[in-house]
């Protein structure tokens, strides 16, 4: 339950500066005439709505097992994380929309309004908070192997980038004079185009998590070696593995020496449980498999 509440709380701070962001950029955007920090305003809306979903996918997937989740209740931030990487997805697609229908206006000799200078304020304070909101979130994401909240911190960063792009368009559409004004949609599909490809690399985590995906080959070599390293131990086989929230899950067949007794079997077994245990963390749930080794006929 700590972990549960350290990564609400972390959650809730960067809800916090979501949440005077958002006020300040469509003020900005608006008052400023910049579209890019419209749409810079609406990444950091759909940031403020995913720490909510955040928020209320971690309590869950922090409840201990019960009688209707034997395997606990972690798919339930893999679940969050795979919902943040479709809020950013609709987000990038609208953003790039927009922009481009505004740059096809000016292709086509409407005159587009170039921004004030409180929007590029407004993109400059953006870049400082929400840089500073990422680097704590990640690192905190990191102590807690929290799925979910490396996933909000990574929306925090593709925020901080955004602005950096809409700074720049927004600054060249205001010092290069009318004529740049497109500057300020460019950056907006630049900035949307950025925002899908982080999208994109949520989503297939999230689906490859849902959908039962295998841990990576080199952990999965790494789990083989350890069970081989116990003594009486011989072959490991038919490994299957998979995330279970923020924890593994391992099931493996071992081989041992036919003639010992059951209780040293048990040993052994229990011994490859705790060592995988110890590497990967208490909570990972390991099924071991003993097989006598064939005796010659």
């Amino acid at each position: 339950m700590e972990r549960s509440k350290e990564i609400c709380r972390v959650t809730l701070w960067g809800g916090v500066m979501n949440a005077l962001l958002v006020a300040f950029k469509f003020v900005a955007g608006i008052m400023g005439h910049s579209a890019a920090m419209v749409a810079d305003a609406v990444h950091s809306l759909s940031d403020f709505v995913t720490d909510i979903i955040v928020l209320a996918f971690v309590h869950i997937s922090g409840k201990p097992k019960d009688s209707s989740h034997d395997y606990g209740h972690g798919k339930f931030e893999t679940l969050a994380m795979t919902f943040i990487g479709f809020a950013l997805l609709v987000v990038a697609i609208g953003i790039v929309y927009e922009g481009l229908m505004k740059i096809s206006a000016w292709a086509s000799g409407e005159q587009l309004k170039a921004p004030g200078l409180l929007a590029l304020w407004a993109a400059l304070l953006s870049i400082v908070i929400k840089e500073a909101t990422f680097r704590y979130s990640i690192r905190k994401s990191r102590e807690l192997d929290s799925q979910a909240l490396e996933a909000n911190a990574w929306h925090h960063r593709s925020d901080a980038l955004s602005s950096i792009g809409t700074a720049l368009g927004i600054g060249g559409a205001i010092f290069l004079g009318q004529k740049w004004a497109v500057l300020d949609p460019v950056a907006s599909v630049i900035v949307g185009l950025f925002i899908v490809k982080v999208a994109v690399e949520l989503l297939r985590n999230g689906f490859g998590d849902l959908t039962e995906q295998s841990l990576p080959d080199d952990v999965e070599q790494e789990i083989l070696q350890l069970a081989g390293s116990v003594p009486g131990v011989v072959e490991p086989h038919d490994l299957r593995t998979r995330r279970i929230g923020n924890h593994y899950a391992i099931e493996l067949h071992i081989l041992m020496d036919g003639n010992i007794s059951l209780l040293e079997a048990h040993d052994r077994a229990s011994e490859v449980e705790d060592l995988l245990r110890k590497q990967y963390g208490e909570e990972t749930h390991v099924v071991v498999h003993v097989e006598p080794i064939s005796q010659p006929t």
